[in-house]
């Protein structure tokens, strides 16, 4: 059912947007989606670079540092702990590189946690002589529960670094990072938040409780893609950059502004991004909004699955304001592959760009929701989507 009052009665500015008009974008929080604005605003940005190339570069560094500064200001942290990185994957690289010759890593993930990121720890572990262990936190936990669970497991064996997510990629949930990172220092560990969906999400997205934490700015908070930031809560940190540059003895951050050839107008016109969906919109506006169309989707999507599936819509123990998980027809999307292989097929069906996921052997499909989506986008996917989907099932359980 519809709760028309919490977000259809609300006139949405008009923000515009490339995406596909007869597609129906509905995974927001894989790779975002840029407002046209903002795609003009970094085209005039290369369009500079491109008009005198050398001075664009000369001047590129400073110019990174007062993106840098402006940033921090929006996100309410101080200016000196916080540095453009590409992706979270490539913050947590950082990260890794920086404890790779600190003596035997002693690594604690959950199995919330993104591929990359957790194997980048454990190849971090690997390399160092140290251990790698993984906590199996269920689906439904809640905060008390995943406190408890990765409490026990660094206390159960020494404990360098724990990796956990504020927000989870495959299950569509939060977790207590906060709490978590002050239970990894009270028991001496070090604690990297992955905060890939926070920034747009999170009003304060930065878990300044962390020792490290990343973050994506080319998903919610709709900045071009390869834009992000690396947060240290001590500035004096051993941090460089993954590609060494003539930046390479300035202090952090200022290391970091230090890019050479690359293309980091993304990085620059984050900050416009953020104000731009604040002065048009305003993001408190956008959580609401966003939240609330996703719960109505929930609603329509649950009455195409309930006679498909025994528990369409799972507890994830601490749920997420645009993001929702429901559980796909039996037999599909088991595995992470087989996940990722429904993707590009179910575009082409149905022109439905959704996220599927797999966790503990049961696969799932994950909303995502944002401002340019609206209630007849997931009537579209329950009509035409769904039927396919169970198409799909009853092919795989029959070994076609």
């Amino acid at each position: 059912m519809r709760n028309d009052a919490t977000y259809e009665e609300v006139a949405v500015p008009a923000l515009r947007w490339t995406l596909d008009p007869c597609g129906k974008h509905l995974n927001h929080g894989s790779f975002g989606a840029v407002p046209v604005a903002v795609q003009r605003e970094q085209q005039r940005l290369r369009e500079v670079m491109d008009w005198n190339p050398v001075r664009w570069f000369s001047s590129l560094a400073t110019n990174i540092a007062t993106a840098r500064v402006q940033m921090a200001r929006l996100l309410d942290v101080p200016e000196d702990t916080l540095a453009f990185v590409l992706n979270a994957s490539a913050g947590a690289s950082v990260v890794y590189q920086r404890l790779m010759d600190r003596g035997p890593a002693h690594v604690v993930v959950t199995n919330h946690g993104y591929g990359a990121v957790s194997m980048g720890a454990q190849r971090l572990a690997e390399r160092t002589g140290g251990t790698f262990r993984t906590v199996d936190i269920p689906l439904d936990a809640k905060s008390d529960d995943v406190l408890a669970l990765v409490g026990e497991a660094i206390t159960a064996a020494p404990t360098t670094l724990l990796v956990i997510d504020q927000i989870t990629s495959a299950t569509a949930r939060a977790f207590p990072a906060r709490e978590l990172c002050l239970l990894a220092r009270e028991h001496g560990a070090q604690s990297l938040v992955d905060g890939a969906h926070a920034p747009g999400v999170d009003p304060h997205p930065v878990c300044i409780d962390a020792d490290w934490w990343v973050g994506n700015f080319h998903k919610f908070v709709c900045a071009p893609r390869g834009t992000a930031m690396l947060y240290s809560r001590d500035s004096d940190q051993a941090l460089f950059p993954v590609i060494d540059s003539w930046g390479a003895r300035d202090p952090f951050p200022a290391r970091f502004d230090h890019t050479g050839t690359l293309d980091t107008t993304g990085w620059l016109v984050a900050p416009f991004a953020w104000q731009h969906l604040e002065d048009t919109i305003g993001w408190a506006e956008i959580r609401r909004r966003s939240a609330a169309l996703a719960d109505d989707a929930v609603g329509v999507l649950r009455g195409a699955l309930e006679d498909l599936v025994d528990n369409p819509v799972p507890d994830v123990g601490m749920p997420v304001g645009p993001m929702r998980l429901l559980a796909l027809p039996g037999g599909l999307g088991r595995t992470r592959e087989e996940a990722d292989a429904l993707r590009v097929p179910f575009i082409d069906e149905t022109g439905i760009a959704l996220s599927f996921t797999s966790f503990g052997g049961v696969g799932y499909l994950r909303l995502s929701t944002h401002i340019y989506n609206a209630i007849e986008d997931y009537e579209y996917l329950a009509k035409v989507g769904v039927p396919l989907l169970h198409r799909w099932s009853i092919d795989s359980r029959r070994g076609a």
